[in-house]
């Protein structure tokens, strides 16, 4: 019942239908289901579109955990992959668009997609401070904005700016040479 309910507001998507007119009626009628059934799975509308963006979200990858730089990169490569998804989806790139003017839903994809990943980027920083492979003084948030930034630049601002194999290792490396311990 749940992937008919995401399907239908997916379908809906397709068809142009921009998220502030979708309803939870509209959905249903779609789906195939009653309100009932949406309500008893998702309290609004915002939470069920969180869904939807994680239907298209590739699952976050496994760290191999041999160096904070190779951590940073296989977190990059996820970005840059999502990147590329986002590209050949005309559909998704318009959802975000969308989600901008709906305050309720841009916070829970926030809290629900964006945060945990920052989450992890920063334990890995924070391990590599620990480590002594990042300075002792380096702002963790800062660090993750200077890693980010670039691929983020790449991905939604710059829909010309190429996203090629090794660009996850070249920010990396870049940012890095600027934050490692001084010998």
């Amino acid at each position: 019942m749940e992937q008919a309910i995401i399907e239908g507001v997916v379908r809906l998507l397709e068809e142009g239908v921009p998220l502030t007119e979708l309803s939870i009626e509209r959905i249903a009628r779609t789906a195939g289901v009653g309100k009932a059934t949406i309500y008893r799975r998702w309290d609004g509308k915002e939470a069920l579109f969180v869904d939807v963006l994680r239907v298209f979200e590739e699952p976050d990858p496994e760290l191999p955990g041999t160096s904070m730089r190779d951590d940073l990169v296989c977190l990059l490569e996820g970005l840059r992959r999502r990147g590329l998804n986002m590209r050949s989806s005309a559909l998704l790139h318009n959802v975000f668009a969308q989600m901008k003017a709906l305050p309720k839903l841009w916070a829970a994809y926030h809290a629900t997609v964006v945060d945990p990943r920052r989450r992890a980027t920063h334990e890995v920083l924070r391990r590599g401070v620990a480590d002594g492979e990042l300075r002792a003084d380096v702002d963790i948030e800062m660090a993750n904005d200077l890693l980010v930034g670039p691929m983020l630049v790449r991905t939604v601002m710059r829909p010309d700016a190429p996203l090629d194999d090794g660009l996850a290792e070249r920010i990396v490396d870049t940012v890095l040479e600027g934050l490692r311990p001084q010998v």
